[in-house]
């Protein structure tokens, strides 16, 4: 775990940024993967977006504590199309709502969720203790 050390804001909006255009582009041109895994990255990456977004609230987070938090959300959000009501399907109707909020509960959804998460957070932890490797190498030559 990496005390006193924060992620780059900026970094975590680029991060941000790239992850919902490839997600985007999952969606719109379902060719850039295979057949076979359907919709489901894009599940993936909207997980690993939610996952970026908890480290943009809170850059100094352990790498666990942003991947249960992105899981914790991730799951609600998929729970809640578990309630079907028409104020709400209605906005499940438009693009942005259904983006968001999604259409019906999956538990294929939870499980891309949790491949999402599991694949981004270790990428995260090494990045972050690389930077702060070089930081403290750094510091240590003031």
């Amino acid at each position: 775990m990496v005390s006193n050390a924060i992620r780059n804001r900026i970094h975590l909006a680029a991060a941000v940024i790239c992850t919902v255009g490839i997600g985007l582009a999952s969606r719109k041109f379902p060719a850039l993967f295979p057949a076979v895994l359907e919709k489901y990255p894009g599940d993936a990456l909207w997980a690993q977006m939610v996952y970026w977004l908890v480290c943009l609230f809170i850059p100094s987070a352990s790498v666990i504590k942003v991947a249960l938090y992105s899981l914790a959300i991730s799951y609600a959000d998929e729970i809640s199309q578990l309630y079907q009501s028409p104020w709400i399907n209605h906005i499940r109707a438009t693009t942005p709502g259904h983006l968001v909020l999604g259409s019906r509960f999956s538990w294929l959804d939870m499980l891309s969720y949790t491949i999402g998460i599991a694949i981004v957070a270790p990428f995260d932890g090494w990045f972050f203790k690389a930077k702060n490797a070089c930081k403290s190498k750094e510091n240590a030559r003031l």
